[in-house]
């Protein structure tokens, strides 16, 4: 791994909180019920890096300044898994379902582009100035950065999505599921995986939450976000003490909304499917207060991260994907892959203005 110059200390930007002074770093989930403020990035796989900072203040993000952020070209984004593969993978899970091997599985792709090199001015890419572009083009009610390069994490993410909210014993999942352009584009297809989902999540929750204490306050809720609309629900439980932040993630984590149902069988299937690591794609990523008992970790979709062990140089990466189920054409799960991609792929190549005001 080849770490950051001094030029991009140690840092985490959440919820208009700025995050410095860097004073532990461990991989022991355990430590989130402990003391201070930390930053969270759960990798897909499993890899959990917990940072605890030591000057914690009220910032807004950075407005977007001019070249301030160096993105890829546009023409050199390279995808994982193109169309053909892509669409032969819905297939095949579709087959799965016939099987009654499982009953829906997300299945995503991974795009990759070469970052400009760090001779050029202003030094090596930031991916902090990404996220203050992606505030400006992209706002996200879950946006933040983790810059914590020497450990391998630089990561920017305009999520939509609640992973885990935790408010002294309560917590609460927002699970999304079905994505179209407006609400009408919607079909019965999404309300349906949506419930699934549900369902996987309730039952996760329900492995960690004191008895009877799990409920469904919100379904398949219509939700805008800027160029599409999701489906989102709410599932909410109560703790007992004796469990905190290690058992939250043994029981809920891959978070279901990127896996499938049942979880297990979901997994199986992406890992003969996948060609690529998701990395903190569909991970967790967001911030933990151990002092007030609180914490919001984002399902780490709309998701950048910056990959300097390739031998070329810098790469900066994004994921995209789409939930199968035995509704699904695969020629629509491709054209959903797309959607979420393209906002996002076009502002941090630079090519993305806004007209006018965003809706969040």
């Amino acid at each position: 791994m080849h770490s950051s110059p001094p030029t991009l200390p140690p840092m985490a930007r959440f919820g208009g909180l700025l995050a410095t002074d860097l004073r532990d770093v461990t991989r022991d989930p355990a430590a989130l019920d402990s003391t201070g403020w930390w930053a969270v990035v759960a990798d897909f796989e499993g890899d959990l890096l917990c940072a605890r900072f030591g000057d914690v203040r009220a910032a807004p993000t950075p407005a977007a300044a001019p070249g301030r952020w160096r993105g890829p070209a546009p023409e050199d984004w390279a995808t994982s898994l193109d169309r053909a593969a892509y669409t032969a993978g819905v297939r095949r899970i579709r087959e799965h379902i016939a099987a009654g091997e499982v009953y829906q599985a997300n299945l995503c792709r991974v795009l990759s582009a070469p970052l400009p090199g760090p001779d050029g001015p202003g030094g090596p890419a930031d991916i902090d100035a990404l996220t203050a572009l992606l505030a400006h083009g992209n706002p996200a009610p879950y946006a933040g950065t983790v810059r914590l390069a020497a450990h391998g994490v630089e990561v920017a993410t305009a999520s939509p999505e609640l992973y885990l909210r935790r408010t002294g014993r309560t917590v609460e999942s927002g699970p999304i599921k079905g994505t179209g352009r407006t609400a009408e584009d919607l079909l019965e297809k999404d309300h349906a995986e949506n419930v699934m989902i549900v369902d996987l999540v309730r039952n996760d929750l329900g492995r960690v939450c004191a008895t009877g204490s799990v409920s469904v306050p919100a379904l398949c809720a219509v939700e805008p976000h800027p160029g599409l609309v999701h489906l989102v629900s709410t599932v909410r439980g109560e703790l007992p003490e004796t469990a905190g932040w290690a058992e939250l993630f043994a029981a809920t984590f891959p978070p279901g909304s990127v896996t499938g149902a049942p979880k297990a069988s979901a997994l199986e299937i992406i890992r003969t499917l996948e060609t690529a690591p998701r990395g903190p794609y569909c991970g967790g990523v967001g911030w933990v207060d151990a002092d007030r008992g609180t914490g919001e970790l984002a399902v780490g979709i709309r998701t950048f991260w910056i990959d300097r062990t390739t031998p070329a140089g810098p790469v900066l990466r994004f994921g995209t994907g789409a939930g199968i189920t035995w509704g699904s054409d695969p020629d629509r799960e491709w054209a959903e892959t797309e959607l979420k991609a393209s906002r996002l792929l076009a502002i941090a190549s630079g090519l993305h203005q806004p007209l006018g005001r965003t809706t969040r």
